[in-house]
């Protein structure tokens, strides 16, 4: 077997009386594809922000790739390969779709503490930030101000400039909201698409997309592991039926 790529082991993250994550246990093999599901407040976007870093762990441990990285703040965290997108966009507006994506390839490598050098000067930067807008399909927008994008497009910049410093596990919260139909299955070819080596944890309401994108699903409930498996026990699973999903859930 192989070094999982992340393991939780009793991870809690408290705020006073509120078990907001309360003795997570998750493991995420290389290039695994999981879901993150469950109903509003069970703590998914909590539990990606003590991955991350965002937020520090009350109790347990969080270790990647074999290294306990528990204590390590975001920036490290994100050197050692962890990237993750947002639930609201956070792109740098008044710069074009190139110079964003430029800014995230930048951001770790050694060359960010150059100073008073043109990005647009760095032409290996230069040729992979084009390559990320290709396969993301932006690469005819790259002179266009992040701005002025359409909501579906700002979107998947943003998990292209997640893919820029080359992660080796990437956590995705809900990569559809706010996208229409026709928008959420575009995106979803892209996350298809994305380097199969690259672990992917996904978060998304919408369990047409989650149970189409990943063959593995964990399901947390007040800040706990309600259950956990492959996506067709889920999908059948009653109390995941009942109590979180709707009856009407079709595998």
């Amino acid at each position: 077997m192989s070094t999982p790529c992340l393991q939780l082991e009793g991870v809690s993250r408290h705020y006073g009386g509120l078990k907001a994550v309360d003795q997570v246990n998750l493991t995420v093999q290389p290039g695994e594809r999981r879901a993150l599901i469950g109903p509003n407040g069970a703590g998914k976007t909590t539990l990606f922000n003590v991955i991350s870093g965002e937020a520090k762990a009350t109790a347990g441990r969080i270790v990647l790739f074999g290294e306990d990285i528990t204590s390590l703040p975001p920036h490290r965290r994100a050197a050692r390969g962890i990237s993750r997108t947002f639930q609201i966009t956070r792109l740098f507006g008044e710069l074009t779709v190139l110079e964003n994506v430029l800014l995230a390839c930048q951001a770790l490598d050694a060359r960010k503490f150059t100073l008073h050098r043109p990005l647009l000067s760095q032409g290996d930067l230069v040729d992979r930030a084009k390559h990320l807008l290709a396969s993301f399909g932006l690469e005819a927008l790259s002179d266009e101000d992040a701005r002025n994008l359409s909501y579906g497009d700002q979107r998947k910049l943003e998990v292209a400039l997640s893919m820029a410093g080359k992660p080796r596990l990437l956590l995705l919260d809900e990569p559809m909201a706010g996208l229409s139909r026709t928008e959420s299955g575009s995106m979803l070819k892209f996350l298809h698409a994305l380097d199969s080596s690259v672990a992917v944890l996904l978060i998304e309401h919408d369990m047409d997309i989650a149970f189409g994108f990943a063959e593995t699903v964990t399901v947390l409930a007040q800040g706990r592991v309600l259950t956990a498996g492959h996506r067709d026990e889920i999908a059948n699973d009653p109390q995941v039926q009942q109590i979180y999903l709707g009856a009407g859930l079709e595998s």
